[in-house]
């Protein structure tokens, strides 16, 4: 049986780095050929309790308020968020740097808080969430009388 031989040729480094570049952002496939999966950033947040709440600030540039999702399962929150992609209409970008694509975040409350009662409001592109803190966590004032 005859054997083939093929001949190892080395890349050149501009060669080196369009593969690099390519299978780094370009395709959405793996090594293996498999689809990789999409990928789910951090959304920064600010986060922050007031004598009866705990507030949550995020920066939410170009989303549209109906397509965040925040969900309190328990005792953690998570705030999902979708940043629109560029368009797709025959534009051919030179430069394209904008960020798009999921942002999530999870985060442990560590007071209870009630979620039925929580407000979430969107101004100039931030997300302002309100969760009420839970009414045996909340400081009481106990009044000292003379005897």
């Amino acid at each position: 049986m005859p054997s083939q031989m093929t001949t190892w040729e080395p890349l050149t480094l501009r060669e080196a780095m369009d593969r690099l570049f390519e299978q780094s952002f370009i395709r959405p496939y793996d090594r293996m050929g498999r689809e990789r999966p999409e990928r789910v950033y951090q959304l920064p947040v600010d986060a922050y309790t007031t004598e009866d709440a705990v507030v949550i600030e995020a920066a939410l540039p170009g989303v549209d308020p109906d397509t965040v999702d925040i969900t309190v399962d328990g005792d953690v929150l998570t705030i999902t968020a979708q940043v629109p992609g560029p368009a797709t209409d025959g534009r051919n970008y030179a430069i394209n740097e904008r960020f798009y694509g999921t942002l999530r975040r999870s985060l442990n409350l560590n007071v209870p808080v009630q979620a039925d009662k929580s407000e979430a409001s969107f101004e100039n592109g931030v997300l302002f969430l309100r969760l009420p803190k839970s009414e045996e966590v909340k400081p009481k004032k106990i009044s000292v009388q003379a005897r």
